[in-house]
C-alpha cells in the first residue's frame, strides 16, 4: 500500500492486522473477552472506551481508550513511525490507534484535561484528517 508522498513529509504508517482479534469482533465476542485475549488490539480498547463513554462513564472511557492509544503507540513505532506523519483512516488497521486516540480526547474533554482534549484533537487531525472528520461524525467502528 505504497504512496507516493507529494509533500515530502515523513512517509505514512500501516499497522498490520491482528486477523484472530478482528475475526472475534466481527464474530460478536465482547471488546472485553477481545482485549483479554489479545491486550495489544487497540480497536477493543476503542470499543470498550465508546461503550463506557456512551453509558455516562467517561473515567472509565478515559481509561480504557488511553490504553488502547498507548498499546498503538508501541505498534506504530515498530512500524516505523518516528512520532509524526500519517496514519491514515483508510487502512483498517489504524483504525484501533485513531478511535482509541479520539475517545482519549473525548473522554479528556468531559473529566475537564482541557489541555489533552487540545492535544488529542490535534494529533488526530495531523495523524488523519479524514479519520478527524469521520469519527467527529459518528463514523467510528
Amino acid at each position: 500500500m505504497e504512496r507516493d508522498n507529494l509533500l515530502a513529509g515523513p512517509p505514512a504508517t500501516y499497522l498490520l492486522e491482528n486477523e484472530e482479534a478482528a475475526a472475534a469482533l466481527r464474530a460478536g465476542a465482547s471488546p472485553s473477552e477481545v482485549a483479554a485475549r489479545f491486550p495489544a488490539y487497540a480497536a477493543a480498547w476503542a470499543a470498550l472506551a465508546e461503550g463506557a463513554f456512551a453509558q455516562g462513564d467517561a473515567v472509565t472511557a478515559y481509561a480504557y481508550a488511553r490504553t488502547g492509544y498507548h498499546r498503538s503507540l508501541d505498534q506504530l513505532r515498530r512500524s516505523g513511525w518516528h512520532g509524526t506523519g500519517p496514519v491514515p483512516w483508510e487502512h483498517e488497521p489504524n483504525r484501533g490507534f485513531l478511535r482509541s486516540l479520539y475517545m482519549l480526547g473525548r473522554a479528556a474533554d468531559a473529566i475537564g484535561e482541557d489541555d489533552e482534549a487540545a492535544r488529542c484533537e490535534q494529533f488526530l487531525r495531523d495523524s488523519s484528517p479524514a479519520a478527524a472528520v469521520a469519527l467527529s461524525r459518528g463514523g467510528g467502528a
